[in-house]
């Protein structure tokens, strides 16, 4: 019986794959893959594996998500092992979920594998803690981009007291986020960080405030995190990785 991985691949440095997410990728008849993941991961594949790329980008996907499960499904249907990667953790806004429910719904056995989300391990390579003794004792994770065709589920009220919150894909709604969070009450010298392409050797983290991140960060590469909280202020002594 075919098996499909639904498999994080982490959050871009090829040494935060997991273990088991390798072993998998090595056992792979076809591996299933997304823009996140990097893709030298995809040479540790053995011979004769298919990859099959349905990546996206903001206004532009290959594939929706529909069609995307409709393609994990055929691909179980022809091969053994099934791999489908994904950047960071394929359950932190990574749609995993829809895609177990669509393969159980049809009698597809799956896994999880989990994979190092970005929401930790971004900032952490830009030397800011999420949660760090006597600042922050939380931390929220959230979607910085919603689907324009669906109402907002973010409820920016319940902001107002975070210690620190980081928003995935969030780059281009930058000057929204920074405005929503000054408008709930937040101070305008609020720190910011934004951290473009994270544990990546072209990795670079931009500091501001909720003032001036905007102008600051706007034109940084994709894909790219934003911290908001007084760990922030951090940075500068536990910088390590890009210096």
């Amino acid at each position: 019986m075919a098996i499909v991985y639904l498999t994080g691949a982490g959050p871009g440095d090829i040494e935060l794959l997991t273990v088991k997410a390798l072993r998998v990728v090595r056992e792979a008849d076809v591996i299933i893959y997304d823009r996140l993941a990097n893709p030298d991961i995809l040479e540790e594949a053995k011979n004769g594996c298919e990859f099959i790329y349905v990546g996206k980008e903001d206004s532009h996907h290959t594939l929706p998500q529909d069609e995307i499960n409709e393609v994990i499904y055929q691909a179980a249907l022809k091969n053994d092992v099934v791999v489908r990667l994904k950047g960071g953790d394929p359950l932190v806004f990574g749609r995993g979920g829809e895609e177990g429910i669509y393969l159980r719904e049809r009698n597809v056995k799956f896994e999880f594998i989990p994979g190092i989300t970005s929401a930790i391990a971004v900032p952490e390579y830009a030397g800011i803690p999420v949660t760090h003794r006597g600042i922050t004792v939380s931390f929220r994770v959230v979607t910085g981009h919603e689907s324009k065709k669906a109402h907002s589920q973010i409820h920016w009220e319940n902001f107002k007291t975070d210690d620190t919150i980081i928003f995935l894909m969030g780059l281009h709604n930058l000057d929204k986020i920074t405005k929503k969070l000054m408008q709930i009450g937040k101070a305008k010298d609020h720190p910011v960080a934004v951290i473009s392409r994270g544990t990546r050797p072209d990795e670079k983290t931009v500091i501001g405030t909720l003032e001036n991140i905007y102008e600051k960060a706007k034109d940084l590469p994709t894909p790219a995190l934003i911290v908001v909280g007084e760990v922030v202020k951090l940075h500068e002594q536990l910088n390590w990785f890009e210096q």
